[in-house]
């Protein structure tokens, strides 16, 4: 039996369960300290937040921040219905989460364990199996290949209790159609949670499927299309019988006054930020034409707000080798964006966050002198 006795045990690994110390934490893009550098490795909104978050924010912290002695709505109460009224739902079929990151870690301690496996494909989002390792849970993996078509058969016969889909798919942007997600829906046994972190950005989405299936969730996040990663504020759509279960095992004030505040604001100014949604749109597909047509690289069409794209090196080459050298060399001029080598499937690419005209100019200017200059030596 696992025991912490200050008595008796003189080491700290006998204060923890087994299993966590052999755990690998989550590994986020780099993070720049300093001044310089163009960000387009963590897929953030490179245009700040509506005013309208800005002024509520200002409200919350009027007289000296007084308000900030008082806990916020336990349960995000006004978020809940202000998003339920978005997507033409019921305040009981919302949940509120501290980021989407705190909904799918939740979905996974209700769902997964030693004989109850999550699933999910590879590539996707790469926490998941990070939660499922924290619960000390089994794990499912279904593969995709190059065509990244939905593997509706495979995932049928996972056998996993709950499945964690990415649509539009992380690292390549590939979006699913609504009928896929609604063939896996109608062919997989289990919970069904369809990560849509990018959906603002996609051509449509699963919500319309939540009033013919009870074994769906959707997970959303105000990170991306709302330029709030910074205030961490994610939810879930649901029938009312999974969000009782979220509410049953969520920390007591999980999401904090301030970002509730700037998440109902955000809501508030749907007109700005479809503007910015579109130009975001307009800037990814503008990038897309010039490599995949004027560069002859390889890349995913994408419906999310990065670009997965292939690499070719002045002598036409591509590979991991052709990958990491523009990588690195995208470093060294303090560009960043993303690089995932662990697998042949995304060895070869690197994934480029949208960013604003300048920052995509400098990223342009920069693959330009990476292709003239010499090989390593």
């Amino acid at each position: 039996m696992v025991g912490c006795s200050v008595a008796a045990s003189s080491e700290l690994s006998d204060c923890v369960l087994p299993y966590v110390p052999g755990l690998h934490a989550y590994t986020p893009g780099i993070q720049p300290v300093g001044p310089g550098w163009v960000k387009l490795n963590t897929n953030e909104c490179p245009y700040p937040p509506s005013p309208g978050v800005v002024e509520a924010l200002t409200r919350e912290l009027r007289d000296g921040g007084a308000a900030l002695r008082l806990y916020p709505s336990p349960t995000s109460a006004p978020l809940r219905e202000a998003l339920a009224r978005v997507h033409g739902l019921e305040p009981s079929q919302v949940f509120v989460g501290n980021g989407s990151d705190e909904v799918l870690g939740l979905l996974v301690r209700c769902c997964t364990g030693a004989v109850a496996p999550a699933g999910f494909t590879f590539p996707s989002y790469s926490l998941y199996p990070v939660l499922v390792g924290i619960q000390d849970g089994a794990a499912v993996s279904v593969e995709f290949d190059r065509s990244m078509r939905l593997p509706v058969d495979r995932i049928a016969g996972s056998k996993a209790k709950v499945f964690f889909l990415t649509s539009p798919n992380a690292p390549t942007g590939v979006g699913f159609s609504r009928q896929d997600i609604a063939r896996t829906l109608e062919t997989f046994p289990g919970l069904l949670v369809v990560d849509e972190a990018y959906a603002a950005f996609a051509q449509e989405d699963a919500v319309p499927l939540l009033a013919r299936h009870r074994r769906l969730v959707v997970v959303r996040t105000f990170s991306k299309s709302h330029a709030l990663a910074g205030m961490r504020v994610g939810y879930a759509l649901a029938d009312p019988e999974v969000i009782g279960w979220l509410d049953r095992i969520r920390d007591s004030y999980n999401v904090n006054r301030l970002s509730q505040a700037a998440g109902l604001a955000a809501l508030a100014d749907a007109a700005y930020y479809d503007q910015v949604r579109q130009k975001i749109i307009r800037t990814r597909d503008a990038w897309y034409r010039d490599w995949t047509g004027r560069r002859a690289w390889f890349a995913y069409p994408s419906q999310a707000n990065f670009i997965f794209v292939e690499p070719r090196d002045r002598l036409g080459r591509t590979g991991p080798e052709v990958a990491r050298a523009a990588y690195d060399f995208l470093v060294s001029r303090k560009v960043l964006v993303r690089y995932f080598p662990s697998h042949a499937l995304t060895a070869s690419f690197l994934r480029v966050s949208v960013g604003t005209d300048d920052e995509m100019l400098v990223l342009h200017e920069s693959l330009d002198a990476w292709l003239k200059a010499p090989p390593a030596a």
